[in-house]
């Protein structure tokens, strides 16, 4: 498993429990306070969205089906059910559609987990003020982020997808949070959820059910919650046992002293980034590079002759394989769907991954121009760059330009401004809420910390789209 000592592999699962069970929002430094409260206003951007979309439509006409006591609510279409159908829908909602917020050593989008299950126990089972909201959202993600990292991008190349893995572990941990289970309690609910971890990376070429891996991670947090609270036992060890825990089992090569390094003093949910392009946030570089390049040389996409992308290789494994149409969940993984985007809109947001444009012949044009390598001096700087891209443009008249982009746009290095953040919920919640609502859930969050009560936010995000 890991030549690590086994000290370091001790009571990991009990001390990570008691940690998330006694967070207080008294204890969260002003930088995390900041930090997510742009993550609730981006993530509930990311779900009113995502309801809209077919994938996640198909998902509520089955809960709708199922039936359920309606006691949460289902984002932007006046409908209630139970906790964990509620999850399920909101969560898929939050990655519907490649826009929610990331932590980029874990590989984990916390907030499209942890936001939607907090806000659901509070419309059902126990009412809270806004700091209560923060203080059980930073327990999923510091749990969580802790998880992914300790688990390293090994878990990732032996084909899981961590926001279905590593990410059920931000949902137990908000659900215990928001139901202030006991550190006993909470570690049997970590216990339990380690055993419900899935989600297969090949859905990235095409599948709806990439979507699906966070609704799931989502309600099998809130069922690990509920049963703990009854008594239902866990595993205890179940991220440091060396057969058949979550390290063991999921990552060949496990960093298990990143579960607490820094426990309660460096915190995770400081690190989280935002997304500017609804695509995958490993090609943001390139794409950005080739704007640039683009941009400062008054360049549009016919005259370009090749683009030559050089990548880490998580990213060349990631996204740059042959791009084939296989669907939008396809394109926005792509990396060289992503980069003709860019050249020929400019963009690459919402309208750019609607399902007509995924064969435009200009599209498909640009797409045979590009070609992508793996770097390994990229590689060579390790893990905190495998997002970093060196793009390469030979224009139709003879010129070669370079651009290097190390950090992305949106990362906690190369940081969106709170600007931004608002910007793009206006953008993604115009077709789902009315103006009025939308200046009235900016107005919200923004002092979130003062909220009494969350009554007023879940009542306008549970009314029907316009």
């Amino acid at each position: 498993m890991s030549t690590e000592q086994p000290s370091l592999l001790q009571h990991a699962s009990r001390d990570l429990a008691a940690f998330s069970s006694q967070i207080e929002y008294e204890d969260l430094p002003a930088e995390v306070v900041e930090r997510m409260k742009l993550s609730v206003l981006d993530s509930l951007g990311c779900v009113l969205f995502g309801t809209s979309l077919p994938w996640t439509e198909r998902v509520l006409d089955m809960v709708r089906a199922e039936g359920g006591v309606p006691v949460a609510s289902v984002f932007g279409v006046d409908t209630k059910t139970s906790i964990s159908q509620a999850v399920l829908v909101n969560s898929t909602a939050g990655h519907a559609f490649e826009l929610d917020d990331i932590h980029k050593e874990s590989i984990v989008h916390p907030g499209s987990i942890a936001v939607p299950v907090v806000l659901a126990f509070s419309e059902a089972r126990r009412p809270m003020d806004g700091r209560e909201l923060i203080a059980a959202i930073v327990a999923g993600y510091e749990i969580g982020t802790r998880v992914g990292n300790a688990a390293t991008m090994s878990l990732f190349y032996r084909g899981f997808h961590p926001q279905g893995s590593s990410g059920v572990f931000v949902a137990a941990a908000s659900a215990a949070r928001s139901m202030r289970l006991n550190a006993g309690q909470t570690q049997h609910a970590l216990g339990i959820v380690g055993s419900q971890a899935g989600g297969l990376m090949a859905a990235q070429e095409g599948a709806m059910v990439k979507r699906f891996h966070s609704g799931r991670a989502a309600q099998s947090g809130v069922y690990s919650a509920l049963l703990a609270a009854r008594g239902f036992t866990g595993i205890s060890d179940v991220l440091e046992a060396g057969y058949g825990g979550y390290l063991s089992t999921y990552s060949g090569e496990p960093k298990p002293a990143r579960l607490t390094d820094g426990l309660g003093t460096v915190w995770e949910t400081a690190k989280i980034g935002y997304k500017p392009h609804a695509s995958v946030t490993s090609i943001h570089t390139a794409l950005d590079a080739l704007a640039h390049l683009m941009r400062e040389n008054h360049l549009k996409a016919d005259d370009i002759e090749s683009v030559d992308a050089a990548l880490s290789n998580m990213t060349h494994v990631h996204c740059a394989w042959e791009y084939k149409a296989q669907g939008v969940t396809a394109a926005q993984m792509n990396l060289s769907y992503g980069l003709a985007v860019i050249a020929v809109d400019g963009v690459a947001f919402v309208e750019q991954y609607r399902e007509d444009r995924l064969r435009d012949p200009r599209l498909l044009d640009f797409i045979g121009r590009v070609s992508a390598r793996i770097d390994p001096e990229i590689d060579a700087m390790g893990p905190a760059y495998r997002h970093a891209a060196r793009i390469t443009v030979r224009t139709r008249d003879g010129r070669t330009l370079r651009h290097e982009i190390l950090n992305r746009r949106g990362s906690p290095e190369n940081p969106l401004g709170r600007e931004d953040i608002e910007y793009k919920f206006r953008q993604v919640t115009a077709s789902v809420l009315s103006k009025r609502h939308i200046d009235r859930v900016v107005e919200l969050v923004a002092q979130l910390e003062k909220l009494g009560d969350l009554q007023e936010l879940i009542a306008i995000l549970g009314a029907a789209r316009p």
